[in-house]
């Protein structure tokens, strides 16, 4: 029997899901957002700083609401769980998108700035993750998403720190997978080739040379938009991606296997 239209909906549909999305405010976070509420869900998007989430939660409407934290303090991890459901209700979808990037020659690189990208990526994703799931797991229900990125798979000059957090995430969700999925609880990761964002134009500034390159390598010969990630997100978290865990997603235009 083919599904109907009003089946394949709802099982793309995150209607009665609660997110919570790092670095929600701009870039790939907000599009991520954007498509969720889209998609029928409720979000609370979480950056430092208080006018990008306050702008972005107008945009998105009744279904957002903010909250200004910094997820590398470790004390604001843990009660920024209990804010989000007290707010908006259980939470049943954790994006840890929030990033920073540092590009700088590895051997010009110091110990405190491969520290500071290391914790903001991979300590304060652990940490939040580690959180969320405590609710998760007691219901039984939920989704936790890693924005990883090409330097997951591929060598890249001058992030050196940036691609050693990256890297580690796809151990992270390997192992958070194969520990809590059983318990309903899938962990996935998205790996977003070049897509245009603030972030992005920020690390190819005066580098002509460099974007050249992405596009050289990249089959489908141009660079990603934001909802393309939002979308694959939606997908991952919905009910269409029940029997997925452990799975990191390349959304690259090809770049990961282009030549």
């Amino acid at each position: 029997m083919n599904p109907s239209s009003t089946e394949v909906a709802k099982i793309f549909s995150l209607e009665g899901e609660h997110a919570l999305i790092t670095g929600g405010g701009t870039g790939l976070g907000l599009a991520m957002a954007r498509c969720f509420v889209a998609a029928g869900g409720r979000v609370t998007i979480v950056g430092r700083r208080p006018e990008p989430l306050q702008a972005a939660c107008r945009e998105l409407g009744a279904n957002a609401a903010g909250i200004a934290a910094d997820i590398t303090d470790p004390a604001r991890v843990a009660t920024l769980v209990a804010e989000a459901e007290q707010q908006r209700g259980p939470l049943t979808i954790l994006v840890n998108n929030a990033g920073v990037h540092l590009k700088k020659m590895a051997a010009l690189t110091s110990d405190a700035e491969f520290q500071s990208v290391i914790q903001t990526h991979l300590f304060a994703a652990f940490s939040l993750s580690r959180e969320a799931s405590r609710g998760m797991l007691e219901r039984g229900h939920g989704s936790i998403l890693f924005t990883a990125s090409m330097t997951s798979f591929i060598g890249m000059t001058q992030v050196v720190a940036y691609s050693a957090a990256k890297s580690a995430y796809l151990g992270v969700v390997r192992a958070l997978a194969a520990e809590w999925s059983a318990k309903g609880v899938r962990v996935n990761a998205i790996a977003p080739g070049w897509i245009q964002s603030d972030m992005l134009e920020k690390a190819l500034a005066g580098d002509a040379n460099r974007r050249a390159k992405i596009i050289s390598r990249t089959p489908m010969g141009r660079m990603g938009e934001p909802q393309d990630i939002g979308w694959a997100a939606v997908y991952l978290c919905s009910p269409a991606a029940k029997f997925v865990t452990g799975v990191v997603l390349p959304i690259d235009g090809g770049a990961s296997i282009g030549f």
